[in-house]
């Protein structure tokens, strides 16, 4: 499938049918300059690229929970990259996350070539200035109800650290 959105109108939201893994994998790879996420309700959101502070902050914040998660060695970190099927059939991306070993090697949640069918046990978002508070607060709730067990938290790192300041 072949579409156009204008960049002034991401992020946009469009209602799509239900789709395998194998299907938003493909999709996703025919539109390699956007992001895509899709709500349990079937509606796929198209993003932009971040904005290059944005990346920077999550490439900080990354980093700082990588670190951690070899320390801890409990659990797989991952990036914003990664996508996760949630359990009421969500498929999200978080700016970073951590999930248990042991809920990673169970059966049945996707393979190790595939999307993890799980939620992550913890997530961060970043708040960049494309992202409407509301909209990445209502992300958090969905994390906790689907099975998110550290509470997770938005960054507005434009208040917090700047990475352009160093």
């Amino acid at each position: 499938m072949t579409f156009a959105i204008d960049d002034a109108f991401l992020p946009a939201t469009l209602s799509a049918r239900p789709v395998t893994d194998e299907e938003f994998s493909a999709f996703c790879a025919d539109h390699p300059d956007l992001n895509f996420e899709m709500s349990s309700d079937g509606e796929l959101i198209v993003m932009g690229p971040t904005h290059s502070d944005t990346g920077a902050s999550s490439f900080e914040v990354a980093g700082e929970l990588r670190n951690w998660a070899r320390k801890d060695r409990c659990g797989y970190g991952c990036d914003s990259s990664t996508g996760f099927v949630l359990p009421n059939g969500a498929r999200r991306s978080p700016d970073a996350s951590w999930t248990l070993k042991s809920r990673v090697r169970q059966p049945g949640l996707g393979g190790r070539k595939a999307f993890w069918h799980l939620c992550p046990d913890f997530v961060i978002e970043i708040k960049s200035d494309s992202d409407r508070f509301r909209t990445l607060r209502s992300k958090m709730v969905e994390y906790l109800q689907q099975g998110a067990q550290l509470d997770g938290f938005v960054l507005d790192l434009t208040y917090v650290w700047d990475p352009l300041a160093d």
